[in-house]
């Protein structure tokens, strides 16, 4: 290769001439003095050691500082530290911020040093340059009492003035939590107190603001807990992050809670963020809102008339207490906003426990709802009449500040209607007293008065006139003629008392055809329980004798030997047609024999116009005569004349009408009166019962 280029001989011979210059310069002699520090490295000091610091022919003095001062080229590759940070230009060019070969007393970190790099006050160095915030306590400290060489001037081989430090606050200070936190000191402690806890990561999880900025971190990290900060340390995997009701009890129904976060598409535990913010410090600030949706949620929607209704009106802010406030109300607690116009009636019975929606509709109270099938649940149902009758007509306002009426209104038919028996029914009646309908509902439907439900009447039970045989086969009108016009009670229905008086029994309609004689004293007043013309007759007809007759208790004239056997005809002539008083057959003649029979022996033996056949006949044994001559007459037979036969004294003699009659009463009782004087031997004797 021929080299002809001028200029290639130029460059060649200027390139010789620097090389030669190089050469010549290794072996001259230092500009000045080396400082202290350099000084006492050993090998630097010296005329041919200006290499170790300037560099050789393949490096340059940046490389040659940086030989011995490694950590400063670290700071450079990791723009870490104050060299990191500074131009690369003028971290690399040792030079211009550390001078040399100024003499011992000179020192290589100056004043000057730090302005290059933009600190102008050493004192004053903002350690945010090298990457460390540092303010409270850290501000008052000298720099020497975290850099112990940062005030010395010459410094041994090996050491350093600021280097060599750890921001981990545990390279200075003690580690009370014994190497168990994961994260670092400043993630909890300022630079103030130790007892000043803050942390700054923690927005990640939840903002430290609001009601959650003045809780204390041991609140709710408690040693031993699994969320504890020592926990927290040492578990590699950190927990489950915790939901609002992991800490804080809700006073909220858990339907509601669910439902409002189930719209905000959270969870349970997690849902109080869709009202309550981290920033709040109260969870019942006035700034909070409820949606209509949301609202739905609780079971109650803000429907018509509520959606315009403002949130005090059913929420009080001057109510005690999140319950008092919110009672959880649903959408049929009326009671609980409105006054009870009805004055607590509904508080007992069927309607207990049921609110105003029961009767009314949600959207107004009026009118209302309660129907008849409603109605059937209080203590009267409507039915006929009642049905059509006004709501007003029954339930009254007693004055313009009372509630109307409607428990302890009236049920029973005797308290709204008159009676139209005038009480005849009271004392039948006692029995119905529990009947919640009334008395009268036991005869009458509540269609018209003059129905009267099966199986009809009962007479005996409400009047005690059982209508038995003959009286069934009557028409009432019998004893109830019916009015031609009705009274104020509207009743037509004619009153026994209005015919025949008040009642006294049988003869209240009958006459008394036996005129009052089996009324007489010493005559029993009942039989086998009944009384009246009951005691011997029954209501099928005046003949018969359901229990019998008793002729000698009844007439006092026993029927027994020939009497029992004749018929009752005999005495009672038959009348063919009914008199008034409805006998059918004629009283007898009279109690005494001479009533029925002819006297034989012509009233002989009469006693004030009396004879009392009795007294000498008997019918217990046929023919026995009772009369006793001794005993009965003013004649005593002696031992004479007790042998003689009735008939020697007591002849027959012919009366007035021809009939022949046996003389008894008036006869002599002197012996002159049967012997006569010029008779002397006595009449034939003849005995009794001699033919």
């Amino acid at each position: 290769m021929r080299i002809s280029s001028p200029k290639l001989w130029i460059s060649l011979v200027s390139m010789t001439a620097v090389v030669v210059a190089a050469v010549v310069d290794t072996d001259r002699a230092s500009p000045g003095p080396l400082s202290t520090v350099h000084a006492l490295v050993k090998g630097l000091d010296g005329g041919s050691s200006c290499s170790k610091c300037h560099g050789g022919w393949f490096s340059d003095m940046t490389e040659s500082c940086l030989k011995c001062h490694a950590p400063i080229g670290v700071q450079i590759q990791e723009k870490k530290g104050l060299h990191g940070v500074v131009d690369k230009a003028l971290a690399t060019n040792c030079a211009t911020c550390h001078g040399e070969h100024h003499g011992e007393s000179f020192a290589v970190v100056n004043s000057k040093s730090f302005s290059f790099a933009g600190v102008a006050d050493p004192k004053a160095f903002d350690h945010l340059l090298v990457g460390f915030e540092m303010n409270g306590r850290h501000s008052e400290l000298g720099c020497a009492q975290c850099h112990e060489n940062a005030d010395k001037v010459v410094l041994t081989e090996g050491k350093s003035r600021f280097l060599g430090l750890d921001q981990d606050c545990a390279s200075c200070h003690v580690d009370p939590h014994k190497g168990r936190m994961r994260v670092a000191c400043v993630e909890c402690h300022g630079q103030t107190t130790w007892n000043e806890l803050h942390s700054f990561g923690h927005d990640r999880r939840l903002p430290l603001v609001g009601g959650h900025g003045d809780v204390a971190c041991r609140k709710c990290h408690a040693d031993g807990d699994a969320h504890g900060l020592e926990a927290l340390g040492e578990s590699a995997k950190p927990p489950t992050p915790r939901e609002c009701a992991d800490c804080h009890v809700s006073p909220h129904k858990t339907e509601f809670a669910r439902g409002v976060a189930q719209l905000a598409g959270q969870t349970l535990g997690a849902g109080c963020v869709t009202c309550h913010l981290a920033e709040h410090t109260d969870f019942g600030e006035a700034s909070l809102s409820v949606t209509p949706v949301q609202h739905a949620v609780s079971g109650f929607p803000l429907d018509v008339p509520h959606d315009q209704v403002e949130c005090k009106g059913c929420h009080a802010p001057n109510l005690d207490g999140f319950r008092a406030r919110y009672p959880g109300r649903t959408s049929e607690a009326c009671s609980v906003c409105h006054a009870d116009p009805h004055g607590g009636q509904f508080a007992k019975g069927p309607f207990a426990r049921q609110e105003c929606t029961a009767c009314h509709a949600r959207e107004h109270f009026e009118p209302h709802t309660f129907d008849v099938e409603k109605h059937a649940l209080a203590s009267m149902p409507l039915t006929g009449k009642h049905v059509d009758t006004a709501c007003d007509d029954c339930h009254k306002t007693p004055s313009e500040k009372a509630p109307r009426v409607f428990r302890g209104t009236p049920a029973r038919c005797e308290l709204c209607h008159k009676d139209a028996h005038l009480g005849g029914f009271d004392d039948s009646a006692v029995e119905l007293r529990s009947d919640r309908r009334g008395t009268c509902a036991a005869c009458h439907f509540t269609t018209l008065f003059s129905e009267i439900p099966p199986p009809g009447f009962d007479h005996e039970r409400w009047t005690g006139f059982a209508v038995l045989g003959a009286h069934a086969e009557s028409a009432c009108a019998a004893c109830h003629a019916a009015s031609p016009q009705p009274d104020d009670t509207g009743r037509r229905f004619g009153r026994v008392e209005q015919r025949f008086g008040p009642y006294e029994g049988c003869v209240t309609c009958h006459e008394d055809v036996h005129e009052g004689v089996f009324d007489r004293s010493g005559l029993p007043a009942e039989v086998a329980g009944n009384t009246d013309c009951a005691r011997c007759h029954d209501e099928t007809s005046f003949r018969s004798f359901p229990h019998g007759f008793d002729h000698g208790l009844w007439t006092g004239f026993a029927l027994i030997e020939d009497h029992a056997q004749v018929d009752c005809s005999a005495c009672h002539e038959p009348r063919r047609a009914s008199e008034n008083e409805g006998r059918t057959w004629a009283p007898a003649a009279g109690a005494a024999c001479v009533d029925c029979h002819i006297d034989p022996h012509a009233a002989q033996f009469a006693v004030k116009g009396s004879t009392d056949c009795a007294h000498c006949h008997t019918s217990a044994r046929k023919n026995y005569l009772a009369f006793n001559h001794d005993r009965d007459s003013r004649f005593k037979l002696g031992d004479q004349h007790r042998d003689l036969a009735c008939e020697a004294c007591h002849k027959p003699y012919a009366t007035p009408e021809g009939r022949d009659v046996v003389r008894y009463r008036p006869l002599g009782t002197q012996c002159i009166d049967c012997h006569g004087m010029n008779e002397d031997v006595l009449m034939p004797r003849k005995r009794r019962g001699d033919k």
